[in-house]
């Protein structure tokens, strides 16, 4: 069976575009704003009760190592030879300073992500302030304030709306997808499709959890902190990440939007997936599958996904470095972000390997 169809074989579609291989990322690792905003459009929804719901995903890398072995050994390789791909909690030192942490996160309510590796709880206790993207999920009234300030990045301020976006057969195929999720396209039609897609992409159980209050990982260790009665700073602000992901192009999006509704609950398999990888600390697993299982013919689909890494990941890996310097000259810092952020020669370790620290894993 050719390489790119082992997956497609498995959510019964054809071959995956790149576009649609970043949007798995961006709905298994969102960012923190996005997560804000989801509950939102859960309030919306009428289908998606804040009942418990079971997650039905299954890992599709399990079948693509029986079926394809060949194939799961070139990207194994592939990730085997990212820096710093392996790995959740690391220590950072420098001679005269007590040591931090650099934790990698993933921005969802699963009970199995919330329990931190080994030792992490503990440092986080004992830390002296604690960091994350943006200390402003803590008062969701000072986020939604500052939103409002920037209404262009999740609605549309021009007139228009998804309808002059999309051609007729992409917005049948939208309607059926967000009637099926207890949306009327009505009632979102403003709404940018960043917004839109970040809520299908996410299956029912988490959005139930977070529907009915629960915290995510990064949100729950600012919340122990505040309990604690210690600081808690942020790299970023909620405005920056939505104008990160404002500077892709608008195509980009809708595409994302339209082959993630097509998904439909294949989708909870891509969760599932990219969950099992965040709990095996395998971060650098994940660009080289998604790549090696959306070949593009013609490169456009390449670009996006350059364009991607190179705003939402890289760009901001340098931000986060570079907000982290305060803190890790004080020593005792606690710092959680994402873990697509660690990995990589341009990843978080390494930038702050280059600012003179020693940075080693601890969970493994």
């Amino acid at each position: 069976m050719p390489a790119f169809r082992i997956l497609s074989e498995h959510i019964r579609r054809s071959r995956p575009t790149a576009i649609e291989a970043l949007h798995w990322v961006v709905a298994s690792m969102p960012m923190m704003v996005l997560a804000l905003l989801i509950a939102t459009l859960t309030a919306l929804s009428s289908a998606r009760a804040q009942e418990a719901v079971a997650c039905t995903g299954v890992n599709l890398l399990t079948a693509m190592e029986t079926d394809d072995p060949d194939l799961f050994a070139r990207i194994r390789a592939e990730a085997d030879a990212v820096p710093n791909g392996k790995g959740l909690f690391w220590k950072v030192e420098k001679e005269g300073l007590k040591p931090s942490w650099l934790l990698g996160t993933m921005h969802v309510t699963d009970p199995r992500v919330l329990v931190m590796p080994a030792g992490a709880k503990e440092a986080a206790a004992a830390a002296d302030v604690v960091v994350i993207e943006s200390d402003e999920i803590l008062d969701d009234k000072k986020a939604g304030a500052a939103l409002l300030m920037h209404p262009d990045l999740t609605m549309f301020t021009d007139g228009s709306s998804i309808k002059d976006h999309l051609d007729a057969a992409q917005m049948a195929t939208l309607e059926a997808g967000l009637k099926q999720r207890g949306l009327a396209l009505g009632t979102v039609a403003k709404m940018k499709p960043w917004i839109l897609a970040s809520f299908v992409a996410l299956p029912d159980c988490e959005l139930a959890r977070k529907g009915a209050g629960a915290s995510f990982l990064d949100k729950q260790i600012a919340e122990d902190a505040v309990a604690a009665g210690k600081p808690v700073a942020g790299l970023e602000t909620l405005v920056e990440q939505l104008k990160a992901m404002a500077e892709l192009p608008i195509d980009f999006h809708f595409q994302a939007l339209i082959e993630t509704i097509t998904l439909g609950d294949k989708m909870d398999d891509v969760m599932e997936t990219m969950t099992e990888l965040y709990l095996a600390g395998d971060i650098g697993m994940t660009m080289p599958l998604l790549k090696t299982i959306a070949p593009s013919a013609d490169g456009d689909d390449e670009s996006a996904f350059a364009a991607f890494e190179s705003r939402i990941v890289n760009d901001r890996n340098l931000v986060m470095a570079e907000g982290s310097k305060q803190h890790l000259e004080k020593g005792n810092a606690f710092i959680a972000v994402g873990a697509l952020h660690l990995p990589g020669e341009k990843g978080l370790v390494e930038l702050l390997r280059g600012q003179g620290y020693t940075v080693t894993r601890v969970d493994g």
